[in-house]
């Protein structure tokens, strides 16, 4: 569960544009991102971004586990729910020993820039693993709600090429080592509510770990896709909390929020460790 004294686990390292140059496929010139400041729910929102880049967050050198998370923040591809979904994930999994990188991907309604943002942010973190003293074969990406989306679109797709090679760090294959899906969403939009036809499952898709509840309105989306995960001798495991809703992050006071990150710590060791 998460505490505000995390933080004392954490520290911002740096930040790390995506793209050097153009970024492919976008109309708009690179500029700061759109925020909407927090208001009574505590949410920081990133309503446009048009420079996507990764904020680098690293464990105390001492509890350094080796591994690396990609960390996609939801908002239905209109915004990013940045610090619920993005830095206070962050600084959870510093306090396990990983380091996180908050994927600031673009918004509103660029779903394709999306995926080429996170194919890149995963190809740069691998580039530079050395320098976190991480391994580039045990770097996964995590995400909630749309970013789940977004998550299961690079475990699926990472055999697809989304944009045009920009320097060597594009030689590098961007198939992550595992996936963290939470509260995921529009993993159901097949015929008659089955898996999205673009998520293609291969024997080269990563192990997932998916957690749900039952009254989400997006619930289908977590048991579809674990479904047909097991349907393809895809390793999964799959949580399904009766009540909790949309959108919880891992603040306490919710049960979900409360439990998921539990589940998942001990999945990630198995994973990783």
């Amino acid at each position: 569960m998460f505490f505000p004294e995390l933080n004392a686990f954490t520290q911002k390292q740096e930040i790390i544009c995506l793209w050097p140059g153009r970024v492919p496929g976008e109309t708009k010139e690179k500029s700061a991102p759109v925020i909407t400041p927090a208001g009574s729910d505590n949410v920081i929102r990133y309503d446009e971004v048009t420079n996507p880049l990764i904020e680098v967050y690293t464990p105390e050198a001492s509890n350094n586990k080796g591994a690396g998370v990609v960390v996609c923040p939801g908002g239905g591809y209109r915004i990013l729910a940045y610090n619920k979904e993005g830095t206070e994930i962050a600084e959870w999994l510093n306090s396990l020993g990983y380091t996180a990188f908050v994927l600031q991907y673009r918004v509103p309604d660029k779903r394709d820039g999306a995926l080429q943002d996170a194919q890149r942010a995963l190809r740069i973190v691998k580039a530079n693993a050395g320098k976190w003293n991480i391994s580039p074969d045990k770097i996964g990406i995590m995400g909630f709600s749309a970013g789940g989306s977004l998550s299961a679109r690079s475990a699926t797709r990472f055999n697809i090429k989304t944009y045009q090679p920009v320097d060597k760090t594009d030689s590098l294959s961007c198939r992550p080592a595992f996936v963290m899906l939470i509260y995921p969403a529009y993993l159901d939009q097949g015929q008659d509510n089955t898996l999205t036809p673009e998520l293609t499952l291969t024997p080269e898709t990563p192990p997932m770990f998916i957690f749900q509840t039952a009254d989400d309105t997006y619930g289908n989306s977590a048991i579809v896709m674990a479904g047909a995960l097991r349907r393809a001798k895809i390793p999964v495991e799959l949580h399904i909390l009766p009540s909790g809703g949309h959108g919880y992050g891992l603040r306490p006071g919710k049960e979900a929020a409360e439990t998921w990150p539990l589940l998942a710590e001990k999945w990630l060791k198995k994973i990783i460790e």
